[in-house]
């Protein structure tokens, strides 16, 4: 199939399969990872609005987009318009690029702030958001939904018409109710609606987890991209496999074991040198669990996890399960 041409304001994506940002999980050295292997729209974990809080340790890990190209996506969530709005200036002046807000997270944490999928309850309040951080930085705003707060309250069209009066620049949707979290099916015709009824990029989430289903959502919704979450978990190859289909229409071998126990070794060196020894080590034990479900050596990954020093976190890769697929 021809790929759409993913653009959001001045900025012409390499293509249009996005890695959909995750809280914990797409740091830098997986934004990196992934952009390696074909991802073309990449986005910083959640950051709050609360600007005193930038300062944390975390929040400086995730404000660090060093080397990285353009252009720099930083998602951003709060329910009080000033504060989205400041905050949206704040990351500009440190080089943000373009604005994601986030109004479809569903962990209890931040719908308990009244913030993420939350505020899909409130569309005037959104509009105030929107219209506020579209109107204080020169840049770039989208906005990340979900299909509305449950079943019988989808208004997914209504937030996305809303968000276009705005002068957001791009819709991305998960194909889900706050309610179901990552429970049950996506359902992609609310997001065909959509697409039908506003004129701005409308990118599908949810669900996409093979080459097949990417093209079978692009070709179902329309859409003008799609974004990859938890799929890529483990599995950043997804992303070259799924350009290689839609160009193609031809499957792509999936990694050996040798290809895939190296990469998670080079990911491990990443987060340590990141986030320095004994944290590096710490994140690295959940991408360790991922990569290995994708090979035979899952069974291996709890003497992994008992270790508590990056330089033998490395060694016990390199001498237990490297030379086991050499």
């Amino acid at each position: 199939m021809n790929l759409p041409t993913l653009k959001i304001g001045p900025y012409t994506m390499p293509n249009s399969i996005a890695l959909a940002p995750m809280s914990g999980v797409t740091d830098r050295p997986f934004r990196q990872l992934c952009r390696q292997l074909g991802a073309g729209y990449l986005v910083s974990e959640m950051l709050t609005c609360e600007l005193s809080l930038l300062k944390s340790a975390k929040s400086q890990f995730r404000l660090n987009h060093d080397g990285e190209p353009g252009p720099i996506v930083t998602q951003i969530a709060g329910a009080d318009p000033d504060k989205v709005a400041a905050a949206a200036q704040f990351n500009v002046q440190n080089g943000s690029q373009i604005i994601d807000i986030n109004m479809g997270c569903p962990a209890k944490k931040v719908y308990k702030k009244s913030c993420g999928s939350a505020l899909l309850a409130h569309p005037e309040l959104v509009k105030d958001i929107l219209q506020a951080t579209v109107q204080t930085v020169d840049c770039p705003v989208t906005l990340k939904i979900r299909l509305g707060i449950d079943d019988s309250s989808i208004n997914c069209l209504e937030i996305a018409q809303i968000a276009q009066d705005c002068g957001v620049q791009a819709l991305f949707i998960h194909g889900r109710t706050r309610i179901q979290k990552y429970k049950g099916f996506a359902d992609y015709q609310h997001i065909t609606l959509v697409k039908q009824n506003i004129d701005i990029p409308v990118i599908a989430n949810g669900d996409i987890d093979t080459p097949q289903k990417a093209q079978f959502v692009f070709e179902t919704t329309g859409c003008d991209g799609i974004m990859i979450g938890r799929a890529a978990q483990g599995n950043p190859w997804i992303f070259r496999e799924v350009l290689h289909y839609l160009n193609t229409g031809d499957l792509l071998a999936r990694p050996l074991d040798d290809e895939i126990i190296q990469t998670m070794y080079q990911h491990v060196e990443n987060l340590h040198e990141f986030y320095g020894d004994y944290k590096g080590m710490m994140i690295a034990r959940s991408h360790i669990g991922w990569f290995l479900k994708q090979t035979n050596q899952q069974s291996i990954a709890r003497e992994l996890f008992r270790i508590n020093d990056s330089g033998e976190q490395l060694l016990f890769i390199q001498q237990n399960i490297m030379r086991k697929v050499a």
